[in-house]
């Protein structure tokens, strides 16, 4: 899972690095292993960094003085493929043709196809393990094939319909065109979010892409719309144009988004995702009530785990007329534990993450309430943080489903054997976790809380719970596939501080951070604006 973003101001003379920065700081819960911004300047120049970390770490005052232009792209990054050095840190570039910039929130299924296409066909080097290049090449490839010396919108939109014929997979995206725009596209299926939001002056039009609708709320973009399922949209400083590029798909965003990974104070896909969980803690007080009445046990206090959770429970709590408490209290400075890279890490920072207290569990039969239950790492460190300060019982509430089957769409769920439900059944859940007791939500229950939000949506992307995969193409020799490249004892856990660039060399980084100057003012034309040409020329450190 990652955050994607683009802006483009309509005033060429004003930076849109800090803007992009801030926006980046409130997509930092969809990814914490690392970040970048490329903005394009006069004439057609990039000015990049990227590195591991956090948005707040790598891009000081410093670094986001050295970010020169009106427009840019910016990434914060959740590796599900490829690993996780600092080379594949996006946005990603390819100078050929016309300078792209390019920056992907997904998962394709087909890689290893495109891999031998990009070989043997267009002969184009992908110099990383990560599909989000692949995709900006096959994206560079299509828009090579029309031969031209000036590009158009028209072009622009052929090529991102002949690449949504070939791949397969869930992606949004979002592409600068050196001299000339932003570009935003999304899977035929939009199962992952991608939204558009617009801020008028007297002068022109500022124009924001963004994962969440949250960037735009906080930034003073109005007139909020989602990208819709396989259409593709481009903005210039003069002009907005938007197209259906694809055949029709299903409709089937992510259900887990909601679960989850979105913040309660966006709007995806016309739902709201904290009046999404509030439904969710309605229905699972249902559950939850008859579940308890059939052990005949009573419970004292919910408790939520802190922070995804919190709406749902207070619902439950409301509905079953029990008491509501903040029983685990949340260091703030540590990272989401789910998006960590590594088991060991998860499970040691769950203790670093959480400190129950005392007094609201000790001698009492607690309900905790989670949004989900994954690997079961956590889940467990928390009913034992709970038992160890003196609760009586401990019953676990889900407001998900059991996971039982890997995500492939851009969610880190990489091994069956690594999910704690996959071939186990409640009470075998509840043994492994340690709870007296565990409650699942049912999936119907489920989607109706989030599809009764919007009922124009006509189905949820749920294979995480149900190994129904919204695309096809998903079958037990993909599943093995993706579980050896992504499994935690085969990840590769490098945090090189250094990028390839095509091939031609290495471009070491200070610090450990990527600042580069992109010159691209030479001979290579590219834009619809005759003064503003592009090539690839030299790169040198920029800090």
């Amino acid at each position: 899972m990652c955050g994607i973003l683009g802006l483009l101001l309509h005033d060429s003379t004003i930076d849109a690095a800090p803007e992009i920065s801030e926006g980046l700081s409130l997509l930092q819960h969809r990814g914490q292993d690392a970040c970048g911004i490329i903005t394009c300047g006069l004439k057609g120049r990039f000015f990049q960094c990227k590195a591991n970390g956090m948005v707040r770490d790598v891009f000081d005052a410093n670094a986001i003085s050295r970010l020169i232009g009106g427009m840019g792209v910016g990434h914060v990054r959740y590796p599900t493929a490829g690993s996780f050095n600092n080379a594949e840190a996006q946005p990603f570039y390819v100078n050929s043709p016309y300078g792209i910039v390019f920056a992907h929130n997904g998962n394709l299924i087909n890689t290893e196809s495109l891999m031998q296409f990009m070989d043997a066909t267009a002969h184009r080097h992908i110099n990383t393990a990560s599909d989000s290049e692949l995709l900006l090449n096959i994206f560079a490839d299509n828009l090579q094939q029309t031969g031209k010396f000036r590009i158009n919108e028209e072009d622009i939109f052929n090529a991102i319909s002949q690449l949504m014929t070939q791949v397969v997979g869930a992606y949004a995206c979002v592409a600068m065109l050196a001299g000339f725009g932003i570009i935003a596209f999304r899977d035929p299926n939009g199962v992952r979010p991608l939204g558009m939001g617009v801020r008028n002056h007297p002068t022109g039009t500022d124009y924001l892409f963004s994962s969440e609708s949250v960037v735009a709320d906080a930034s003073g973009f109005t007139d909020w719309e989602d990208v819709k399922p396989g259409e593709a949209i481009i903005v210039t400083r003069s002009s907005i144009s938007r197209r259906q590029v694809a055949a029709a798909a299903t409709f089937s965003p992510d259900i887990f988004e909601f679960v989850y990974f979105a913040r309660p104070d966006s709007v995806l896909d016309g739902i709201s995702v904290y009046r999404s969980r509030m439904a969710m803690g309605d229905a699972l007080a249902d559950k939850v009530a008859k579940v308890l009445k059939n052990a005949n046990i009573n419970i004292d206090v919910v408790i939520p785990v802190p922070d995804t959770s919190r709406v749902a429970a207070l619902n439950l709590a409301q509905k079953l007329k029990l008491p509501y408490r903040e029983g685990f209290i949340k260091n703030r400075y540590v990272g989401r534990t789910f998006i960590m890279p590594g088991q060991q890490m998860r499970k040691k920072n769950v203790r670093r993450k959480l400190n129950a207290m005392a007094l609201e569990f000790y001698g009492k039969n607690v309900l905790i309430v989670d949004d989900s239950i994954v690997r079961g790492t956590t889940s467990k460190e928390i009913v034992q943080m709970a038992k160890d300060v003196g609760a009586k019982r401990v019953i676990v509430a889900s407001c998900a489903p059991p996971i039982r089957f890997p995500n492939v769409y851009g969610i880190d769920m990489p091994s069956r054997n690594e999910l704690v439900a996959h071939g186990r059944d409640t009470e075998d859940i509840a043994s492994v976790i340690g709870a007296d007791l565990v409650v699942f939500q049912d999936l119907d229950d489920l989607v109706n809380s989030v599809g009764q939000l919007n009922p124009s949506i006509p189905r949820f992307d749920c294979s995480v719970f149900d190994g129904d995969y919204v695309t096809g193409g998903v079958n037990e020799d993909y599943l093995q596939h993706i579980e050896m490249l992504r499994s935690d004892n085969n990840r590769s856990k490098l945090n090189g501080a250094q990028v390839h660039i095509n091939g031609t060399g290495e471009v070491p980084a200070l610090n450990g951070k990527q600042n580069l100057v992109i010159n691209t003012s030479s001979s290579s034309p590219v834009s619809v604006h005759p003064d503003e040409t592009v090539g690839l020329h030299n790169f040198h450190n920029a800090n």
